[in-house]
């Protein structure tokens, strides 16, 4: 059951953690009507709607938040949901966003049935003594910046960057010589449940027999046993602007880092290197002089809009001050490139995953395709995006210099940055083998896509068709001859780590399951639609998949930085 404080105070906000396995076919149906309620009641965070369930946390006035669990719970599918409370003085979102997902948290293994197969409870009073015990393994199946401010004594550290990343080091685990070599007694925990409850089931799967989890997460362990009885060490990670919260579930002493995200302590605050807004110890030294300047910005432009009493909704301005003359543009940012992009084209999709990892800050400029804005074709006359603009020639001299090709907009952003070595594969193959795998995308499967995608766009190849048959068969073809063999061996394209050819992929690839999603499902790909599963679950993908209004000439600017 929810905890609730014994008297909040009346201007306390409520957030709520839940999840739920259940079958929900027509989770597309409850988006829009649950999008609706939860703005007209002002709660805002993220709710993920998914064949399998839902999963998100949400906050706002208590009224607003209960109104919303009633209307969930409404639904006789939804009547068991439980969630997790915690109280603060602030609203620890900027947004709400109802999204549909293949997965309310993503593994990339298909067929698991958590709601029928997961491992065994162990409620929070009973878990020391399980984890206590020597012959059991204990592990923190959170990714390993979340273990890195907190985790339990003795827990093992899968050290993986995403979810999707577990099942291979699991894989890797159950050989001779490894942690879970003969199937031991396994205790696994999370934040919150949910990823153990997939984690549980897919160990059960391969037929370990005693596999057990903490019942309500690690918040649900600080909040119900004592701190002097704990096996807790530090703080708990947490996705929303409390950044971290410890035992009785109060906020911790971590700030979020907003220029690379990681999640600072108090010594790392009082480093020099740390610059609120701009770097920290994790990211001092990875930005150009531009990409600084553009954060600095951004940190101004928050700390203006908290003066006037207004929020700094996610990466957008406020809006003009009253001291513009009516009718007067909206101010721009000092020397940003303007990026015109479209939120699904998979070409402008590459190109703001490169800008986003590389920590370019830019004005974005999202267009409608059928009424292109004069300002993008006097920019460039083809009128495709995405199209980047980079003023003085993008060293502050001479005229705008004009990128209008997302490959070349992604390599010019990462020969300015590359923290995650988008550009250095891991296999040690040069840049142009990457290029060269682009290129093919772009080429022989971009066509076939197409054909398979809109096949009363090409005489002869309306569907049922020979030609249309064909076109399946070559994208069919490529996709297994190029990544499925490919990711036979490792989990990227390009080895242990995501690179350019990922990145440039697999926006095309989305595209292409998402034609027939029955048909995807029952290819002869399982590892490429694990790799696309795993993409799609990088906090980088959901960055830079935020909706925005068509721009028009005179709007106030929009900083897109990936945050």
């Amino acid at each position: 059951m929810p905890s609730t404080p014994a008297s909040p105070t009346p201007s306390a906000c409520l957030t709520a953690a839940l999840y739920l396995f259940v079958d929900l076919p027509d989770c597309a149906a409850l988006r829009e009507p649950l999008q609706a309620l939860c703005d007209a009641q002002g709660v805002r965070g993220m709710l993920l709607l998914a064949p399998e369930g839902i999963n998100g946390t949400i906050a706002g006035r208590p009224e607003g938040v209960q109104a919303v669990l009633a209307w969930l719970r409404s639904d006789p599918r939804l009547a068991r949901l439980q969630h997790k409370e915690a109280w603060g003085e602030r609203q620890p979102f900027y947004r709400m966003r109802v999204r549909l997902k293949r997965e309310i948290v993503t593994l990339g293994v298909p067929g698991l049935q958590p709601a029928l197969h997961a491992g065994t409870y162990v409620k929070p009073e009973d878990w020391n003594a399980l984890i206590d015990d020597p012959e059991v393994v204990v592990i923190d199946v959170r990714n390993d910046y979340e273990i890195g401010i907190g985790s339990f004594r003795r827990a093992v550290n899968p050290g993986t960057r995403s979810f999707t990343e577990f099942p291979a080091w699991v894989d890797a685990e159950r050989r001779p010589g490894g942690l879970l070599a003969g199937q031991p007694r396994v205790a696994m925990f999370c934040t919150g449940g949910i990823r153990c409850e997939k984690s549980t089931a897919l160990l059960k799967s391969q037929g370990f027999g005693e596999v057990y989890h903490l019942e309500g997460g690690i918040l649900k362990y600080l909040e119900t046993v004592p701190e002097d009885g704990s096996r807790w060490h530090g703080d708990c990670f947490v996705f929303d602007e409390r950044v971290s919260v410890g035992h009785g579930l109060v906020p911790g002493h971590h700030r979020l880092c907003r220029s690379c995200r990681m999640p600072l302590g108090a010594q790392e605050l009082a480093s020099p290197l740390y610059e609120a807004g701009v770097s920290c110890p994790h990211c001092h030294g990875s930005r150009t002089p531009g990409q600084l300047q553009a954060l600095r910005e951004r940190e101004r432009q928050m700390r203006l809009a908290a003066e006037r009493g207004q929020e700094h909704i996610g990466a957008k301005l406020p809006s003009t001050p009253p001291a513009t003359a009516p009718g007067a543009a909206a101010p721009r940012p000092p020397s940003l490139p303007v990026l015109y992009s479209f939120r699904r084209c998979p070409y402008a999709m590459r190109a703001r995953l490169a800008l986003a990892a590389s920590g370019q800050a830019c004005e974005l400029r999202e267009v409608v395709l059928r009424d292109k804005p004069a300002a993008l074709l006097a920019a460039s006359p083809k009128g495709t995006v995405p199209v980047l603009v980079l003023p003085g020639g993008g060293d502050g001299e001479g005229g705008d210099t004009v990128i209008d090709q997302s490959l070349d907009i992604m390599r010019w952003a990462l020969q300015r940055s590359d923290p995650g070595r988008w550009l250095q594969p891991s296999t040690g193959e040069p840049l142009q083998a990457m290029l060269d795998l682009v290129a093919a995308c772009d080429g022989t499967f971009k066509q076939a896509l197409d054909r398979c995608k809109y096949p009363g766009r090409y005489p002869g190849l309306e569907a049922g068709t020979p030609g249309n048959a064909a076109a399946w068969a070559t994208a069919d073809g490529w996709i297994a001859q190029a990544l499925e063999s490919r990711l036979a061996t490792q989990y990227w394209l390009f080895g242990s780590h995501a690179t350019l050819a990922d990145m440039a992929v697999a926006p095309f690839v989305r595209q292409f399951a998402g034609i027939d999603a029955a048909r995807w499902e029952a290819g002869t790909w399982p590892r490429t639609r694990q790799w696309l599963a795993g993409w799609q679950a990088l906090p980088l993908f959901d960055a830079v998949m935020d909706k925005y209004p068509a721009w028009r000439e005179g709007d106030a600017p929009v900083i897109f930085a990936g945050a």
